[in-house]
């Protein structure tokens, strides 16, 4: 049986604070979309019908799909920090700045360049992806992401 000897080690709890910092650091991005939904909810008939409209599905599709989002993702910078052995705020806001820059500046330039995006919700698309990148990696390096704090 094959097992998978690649992937690096990384603390469980890590991972699920990780995705509770994600989910509360992009809350601001995204409780207007759900606190419309959530105003369609009590404006629908019953209860019942809400949950069974597309809106609700909708919403839980996001919402879920958020969730394993932020997971893989956490689990993505909790294993760079363990890789790199960055043990120091400083080295991990360089590691959160260097995954911010491979993963969200190629968007970045083109919602300002090509698409001409306004730039007050660019700007909340950047501070939004700092959060992710940069506070993820500070958050994770303060909570401790190796199995053994020995390695």
């Amino acid at each position: 049986m094959a097992t998978l000897h690649y992937l690096p080690p990384v603390k469980p709890s890590a991972i699920a604070l990780g995705v509770v910092f994600n989910q509360v650091s992009s809350l601001a991005v995204l409780a207007p979309l759900f606190g419309d939904t959530y105003h369609r909810a009590k404006a629908a008939d019953s209860n019942e019908e809400f949950f069974k409209s597309k809106e609700a599905a909708t919403a839980a599709a996001s919402w879920g799909s958020s969730i394993i989002g932020s997971g893989v993702q956490t689990y993505g910078v909790a294993a760079l920090i363990n890789a790199t052995g960055t043990l120091s705020y400083k080295g991990a806001a360089y590691l959160g700045s260097l995954i911010f820059f491979a993963s969200a500046a190629p968007g970045v330039v083109s919602a300002v360049v090509t698409e001409k995006r306004p730039l007050d919700t660019v700007a909340v698309g950047v501070l939004t992806r700092v959060f992710e990148t940069v506070g993820l990696s500070l958050f994770l390096t303060y909570w401790g992401t190796r199995t053994n704090p020995f390695d």
